[in-house]
């Protein structure tokens, strides 16, 4: 019957007007529920609404949008590695399979493509801009390197000369920015030092730099430890120990020289 088809217009006519008049509040509400239920797609949506209207993040909203973000690539960077490593495996085999496999990374690559390049464009166009104080600056450029850094991961030719390019020229600019106003101890900037320190390693295949960064990072952080404001403590002290894990795997790498492959901690 015609009128159940016409309800349903009407309702989602009603779900639309709804969410469209959702105050900042309200979405922020929401993001939390779409957290905890792990429906990291729908989180990034109700974040997009507060970051469209030209808003500077409070901490607590910024958090919330690259959790939202963080958790939806996660997934699909954890799948794509793994494709990787049993397309290699079924390639030793000369597996007939494995132009299916080829062709399911390469859909999981488009995902990851769509879900980095929308929080791309949101930085530059709206959250880099907005930022009102130089802690949000740098989580911002921290984060453009960071999704610049994801698609390195698994692009190749001048995708990758770009990607890489790009994130080098964010986490130089967040690291300029966060020499200049925060503490050597603040977990925004120690969190960019492990995560620049990451590309190092991993990306640019530069491990003596990347060694260098971590541990001066760590030492300077060290240093100045006994200003480490309480709120602050365990967040730095948790990605200063990173920050050490991540030394310790990396020179006995270079020790050995580069035999065996660990798992690299970043944020």
């Amino acid at each position: 019957r015609r009128v159940h088809g016409d309800n349903r217009k009407f309702e989602r006519r009603q779900i639309i007007q709804i969410e469209m008049s959702q105050t900042r509040e309200e979405n922020v509400f929401m993001s939390k529920i779409t957290e905890q239920t792990e429906r990291f797609e729908d989180m990034i949506e109700y974040m997009k609404k507060i970051v469209s209207n030209n808003a500077d993040l409070s901490v607590e909203e910024r958090n919330l949008l690259s959790v939202a973000y963080k958790n939806s690539v996660g997934s699909r960077r954890t799948a794509w590695r793994a494709l990787r490593s049993i397309e290699q495996k079924e390639e030793a085999k000369g597996s007939k399979h494995l132009n299916l496999l080829r062709e399911y990374k390469k859909k999981i690559e488009g995902e990851l493509n769509n879900i980095c390049n929308d929080i791309l464009g949101l930085l530059d166009s709206h959250l880099i801009k907005s930022a009102s104080n130089n802690e949000g600056k740098v989580f911002f450029l921290k984060m453009k390197g960071d999704y610049f850094r994801y698609i390195a991961e698994y692009a190749q030719g001048d995708q990758l000369a770009k990607a890489s390019d790009n994130a080098l020229q964010a986490y130089k600019a967040a690291s300029e920015a966060a020499t200049k106003d925060l503490r050597t101890t603040d977990p925004i900037r120690l969190g960019l030092a492990l995560n620049f320190s990451v590309f190092y390693y991993e990306v640019l295949n530069e491990p003596t730099k990347a060694c260098s960064m971590a541990k001066q990072a760590f030492d300077d952080a060290i240093a100045d430890i006994e200003h480490l404001e309480e709120d602050k403590y365990k967040d730095s002290t948790t990605i200063m120990q990173l920050i050490r894990d991540n030394l310790t795997l990396w020179t006995s790498e270079l020790e050995n020289e580069g035999e065996g492959e660990g798992n690299v901690e970043n944020l």
